[in-house]
């Protein structure tokens, strides 16, 4: 392949996204674009070609790549899969945010399908609290620790320090199950009792606890636990 600047400008990416605008664009040219500089003798077009390769073509396996995978394609080094990462975790903000606009809670779908937007390319589950004020407005959003494939844990001290911190007077637990399975495990509904529990000394409320997949979300709420 030629060099990319020796193309017509309709071909080059980014001429081709100032004049069109960028849904003309494939998904390599805009990856093409992100990691802006090819390799000697690969221009950045053919570098993004082989990365999306790697992962089906698809950009929701991309998305899911760690920056030490990425960095198995030749020509990708830190700095570009960083580039990378970080294109792709901006998308999954943005899309959560936009399940949240108006950021007032009302019920467990609105939530749910903000912490899928946020949780979804996670390949390890996380333990997140969101953190309201009297209004059920979100104050803040934090996971609080990462575990493996299968399971974490969630410290209630932790959890109820950032909550006087954050000056909230209820939470919404929430952990991710990539595996898919939406049951809850002994071990959540334990944790949920010992922090609901530990929470009541400094009345503080625990609303809910959800757990989310890619396939739909479980409220213990909805389910009575509360």
């Amino acid at each position: 392949m030629t060099n990319i600047k020796q193309w017509s400008a309709d071909d080059r990416p980014r001429e081709k996204m100032r004049m069109k605008g960028a849904s003309h664009l494939s998904d390599a040219e805009l990856i093409a674009i992100l990691i802006q500089h090819g390799t000697r003798g690969k221009s950045a077009l053919e570098l993004s070609m082989e990365v999306l390769n790697r992962y089906n073509g698809k950009l929701s396996d991309l998305a899911r790549a760690s920056t030490k995978d990425l960095m198995k394609t030749k020509g990708i080094g830190p700095a570009k899969a960083i580039i990378i990462q970080s294109a792709m975790e901006v998308g999954r903000r943005r899309i959560g945010s936009e399940n949240m606009t108006a950021e007032v809670i009302t019920g467990s779908s609105s939530v749910a399908k903000y912490l899928q937007a946020r949780l979804m390319d996670l390949s390890h589950e996380v333990f997140a609290v969101l953190f309201l004020n009297r209004a059920n407005r979100i104050k803040h959003f934090e996971i609080i620790s990462v575990g493996g494939i299968t399971g974490t844990v969630a410290d209630p001290r932790i959890i109820l320090k950032k909550a006087l911190e954050e000056e909230a007077v209820s939470l919404i637990l929430c952990h991710n199950h990539p595996s898919g399975n939406l049951k809850p495990s002994k071990a959540d509904e334990d944790l949920t009792s010992k922090i609901r529990n530990a929470a009541r000394f400094f009345d503080i409320n625990i609303l809910d606890h959800i757990i989310v997949s890619t396939d739909g979300y479980y409220s213990f709420a909805d389910e009575g636990f509360f």
